[in-house]
């Protein structure tokens, strides 16, 4: 039992990060529910399929090239600093925001260049325009690792990247469902109010960083 421990905090973490980091409301969550008012569940499913394939790829990227380069105790320490204020930005952006983000100069161009015509393509480049995503997940995986939530081996590692995918999956599943059933009930008005929520969720998150950060300096652990 012991053994499947480490595996187990490894898949349930990525499975929480994988839900929160995909609420927030941005091009692909719009993408959705556009879609899925207009086209129907199937449409707006494949989106999130294509966006959760390229979101996997990104957490896997950060797991395997980056995580493994803040392990010395200066860096770590920066890291969680950077996390501190990166997650304060982001939550504070999100709570004041007065409209919802459009896509970005890069995801533009980028879509401009490759032209994707399937919805799974759609969601998948809607996601590799971004490249805030693999900022935000090596800034996760040199965390996770520094507290244990994941072991620094293989396997560990994939199964964190595998509750990622069915976070991600399960989130982007059921919002091209209720987009599909909701027949335009997601107003802009409703859809900021889960961003302003999403903010809160943050500031939360950054607050009990900054409390974790403290309470390791007290003890001489950084």
């Amino acid at each position: 039992m012991t053994e499947w421990q480490p595996i187990l905090l490894a898949s349930t973490t990525g499975f929480i990060s994988g839900v929160l980091l995909s609420v927030p409301v941005g091009p692909v969550n719009l993408t959705i529910l556009n879609e899925g008012a207009r086209r129907g569940f199937w449409w707006a499913g494949l989106i999130g399929l294509g966006a959760t394939v390229m979101e996997v790829i990104y957490c896997t990227i950060a797991f395997t090239s980056f995580a493994s380069l803040f392990g010395g105790r200066l860096v770590k320490a920066s890291m969680e600093l950077f996390s501190f204020v990166f997650m304060l930005y982001l939550g504070v952006r999100f709570l004041v925001a007065r409209r919802l983000l459009g896509n970005s100069r890069i995801e533009v161009r980028i879509e401009e260049r490759l032209h994707p015509h399937s919805a799974f393509m759609i969601g998948f480049v809607r996601v590799l325009g971004n490249p805030g995503v693999l900022v935000f997940w090596i800034i996760l995986a040199a965390n996770f690792i520094s507290r244990e939530w994941v072991r620094p081996n293989l396997a560990s590692k994939f199964s964190c990247v595998g509750g990622v995918a069915l976070g991600t999956g399960l989130w982007f599943l059921g919002l091209s469902y209720a987009a599909s059933r909701g027949h335009g009930r997601f107003s802009e008005a409703t859809l900021l109010r889960m961003e302003h929520f999403s903010g809160i969720g943050l500031l939360v998150l950054a607050m009990l960083h900054a409390a974790n950060i403290i309470w390791q300096m007290a003890h001489h652990q950084l």
